[in-house]
Formats: C-alpha cells, structure tokens, sequence
C-alpha cells in the first residue's frame, strides 16, 4: 500500500515542479516530500496521509486522504491561498501517471487557512482523495 503513496508522491512533486506559474510563485522549485530545515518561504511539502485499502474482487486499489501545505512568510494569507488555488488547478482532476499504479481519481476536497508561530507564518492545508489500482 505505501508504494502507491510514495508513487503518487512523486507524480506530484513532478506535476507541481514543472508548472511555471507555480515555480514563479514559490521563487522556486520548492515543492517537497519534507522541506528541508531552513527552507525558504513560501514552499510547499507533503503534511498528513491515510491510505485505506480499496480493493475488489478483481483488482488491488487504494484510497489515499492527503494534504499539502503551503507555507508563507508574509503579512496575512492572501500568498499562501494564490499558491494553494494554483495547486488545486493543477491537482484537480489531473490525468497523473503514477508508476506502477494507475489514478483512477484525483479531486480536491477542502481547504484550511491559519497563522502559525504568533502570526510569524500563514499555513494552508490542501486536502485531496485519490484511488489507485496496482497494474
């Protein structure tokens, strides 16, 4: 079951490092699976994942429940949120290809913006659901 979710993972952090708009936004490629100590903001990076078992009688599947986070050093959130809407524009319903794996469905399902450390960073969680099958 993990292999979906590092595949899947990785289809990801592709897909979002090579939008140009999204890049631009970042000041960067800083879309990570963990950012690094002292990465610059803003940045994005995988946060909470549950992976269910979504199998039937005639295939092995996944479901996945995941969240990215966009993390902004500047005043208020209207940073962190551009860059969260450019991600579930590019997310949404995206025709992946995971290896290994086959997406079956990719949609995005909430969305929750707070401030973080006293104010100093605004945080947006952007939830997905994906189901995979094992080819």
């Amino acid at each position: 079951m993990s292999s979906s979710v590092i595949s899947l993972r990785r289809a990801i952090i592709a897909a979002l490092g090579a939008d140009a708009t999204l890049v631009s936004l970042l000041g960067g490629a800083r879309v990570f699976d963990e950012a690094p100590p002292g990465a610059p903001t803003p940045r994005v990076a995988f946060s909470e994942t549950q992976a269910r078992d979504w199998s039937t009688s005639g295939s092995r599947g996944v479901e996945q429940v995941f969240a990215l986070t966009v993390w902004s050093g500047a005043r208020g959130t209207r940073e962190a949120l551009n860059i969260a809407d450019r991600i579930v524009a590019l997310l949404d319903e995206a025709p992946l290809t995971i290896e290994g794996h086959s997406l079956i469905d990719l949609r995005f399902t909430a969305l929750a913006a707070r401030r973080e450390q006293n104010g100093r960073y605004a945080r947006v969680d952007v939830r997905f659901r994906a189901t995979t099958e094992t080819v």
